[in-house]
C-alpha cells in the first residue's frame, strides 16, 4: 500500500524531470523567457518562440469555460433538487454516454455542424468572415466536450448536501431558490471550484477534437474569429515529421514540458482556491 502511494506521488516528478531533460538542449541556444514570451516560430532557422501557442490554448479553454460554466451549474442545481426522480434516471446515462465519447467525435461533429454555423451565421452576424475552423469553434466543441465531465462532478457535490439543512431552512421560512442559493451553492463552494478546476486542467490538454477545428495556426490576434494552435495540437501535429530539423524535437517537448507545467499550476491555483475558501 505504502509502495502504491509512493508510486503515484513521484509518478508526476519523473515525467517533469523526463520531459525537461529532453527539452533542454533548447536552452542553450535561447533564453526561457524569450522561449514563452517570444511570438516567433521558424523553426527552420531555429527561432521557437511559443506565446501564439500559449495564448491559443488560453483563448480556446477560457471560452470553452464560459459556455461550460453556468451551463453545467444550473443542470446541476435543476438535476439535484428540482427534477422528478423519472428524469434523473433519463438524464444519468445520458450524460454518461456523452462522457464516454472518443474525442474524434466530438471533432467530426465539430468540423460537420459548428464550423459551418460559425462560417455561415456566427461571423456574418457579428460582420465579419471566418473559415468556420477558428478559436469559436475550438470552445465550442471543447464545451460540449466538458459538460458532461463538469456536470458529473457538479451533481455528485451537490448529492453530499444533507436533506436535514435543506428542510430546516425550509422551515424557517426560506423559499426553495433561498435554500438552494444558501445551503446548496454556499455550502459547497470547495466542490464547485473544485469541479470547475479539473474541468478547466481536462480542458487545456484536450487534443483531437480541438485540433481538428480550431485551425491550427500561428495567430496571437485574439480574434475568436481567427484560427489559433494551441500548444496540444502543436505537439500532436509535428511530432515525428519533423524531427530532422535541429532541435525541433527538443522544442516540441518544451511544448509538452509547458503544458505540464500549466496544468500543474491550473490545479494548485485552485487547491489554493479551495483551502482558502475552506477557511472562510
Amino acid at each position: 500500500m505504502v509502495f502504491s502511494m509512493i508510486t503515484i506521488l513521484i509518478i508526476p516528478f519523473i515525467i517533469g524531470v523526463g520531459l525537461y531533460l529532453k527539452a533542454a538542449p533548447l536552452f542553450e541556444n535561447q533564453s526561457l523567457l524569450k522561449l514563452i514570451f517570444s511570438s516567433s516560430w521558424a523553426p527552420s532557422t531555429g527561432e521557437f518562440g511559443f506565446w501564439p501557442f500559449i495564448t491559443g490554448s488560453l483563448y480556446v479553454t477560457l471560452l470553452s469555460f464560459l459556455f461550460t460554466a453556468p451551463v453545467c451549474l444550473f443542470a446541476a442545481i435543476y438535476l439535484t433538487q428540482f427534477s422528478s426522480p423519472g428524469l434523473i434516471r433519463v438524464m444519468h446515462p445520458v450524460i454518461d454516454v456523452l462522457a464516454g465519447l472518443p474525442s474524434v467525435i466530438y471533432g467530426v461533429w465539430g468540423i460537420l455542424v459548428i464550423v459551418p454555423f460559425v462560417s455561415d451565421y456566427a461571423a456574418p452576424f457579428f460582420g465579419t468572415s471566418s473559415s468556420g475552423y477558428s478559436v469559436l469553434s475550438g470552445g465550442i466543441v471543447l464545451a460540449v466536450m466538458c459538460i458532461p465531465y463538469t456536470l458529473n462532478m457538479l451533481i455528485e457535490v451537490f448529492n453530499t448536501v444533507p436533506n436535514g439543512l435543506k428542510e430546516a431552512s425550509l422551515s424557517l421560512g426560506a423559499t426553495m431558490w433561498e435554500s438552494v442559493k444558501h445551503v446548496v451553492i454556499r455550502g459547497n463552494y470547495p466542490g464547485i471550484i473544485s469541479a470547475y478546476g479539473l474541468g478547466i486542467a481536462k480542458a487545456f490538454g484536450e487534443t483531437i477534437a480541438v485540433m481538428m477545428v480550431v485551425g491550427n495556426m500561428v495567430n496571437t490576434s485574439g480574434n475568436p474569429f481567427e484560427a489559433a494552435y494551441p500548444l496540444p495540437a502543436l505537439i500532436a501535429n509535428n511530432y515525428g515529421e519533423m524531427l530532422s530539423i535541429p532541435m525541433y524535437n527538443a522544442a516540441l517537448m518544451f511544448a509538452a514540458f509547458l503544458l505540464f507545467i500549466i496544468i500543474l499550476m491550473i490545479n494548485l491555483f485552485f487547491r489554493y482556491l479551495i483551502h482558502k475558501t475552506k477557511r472562510q
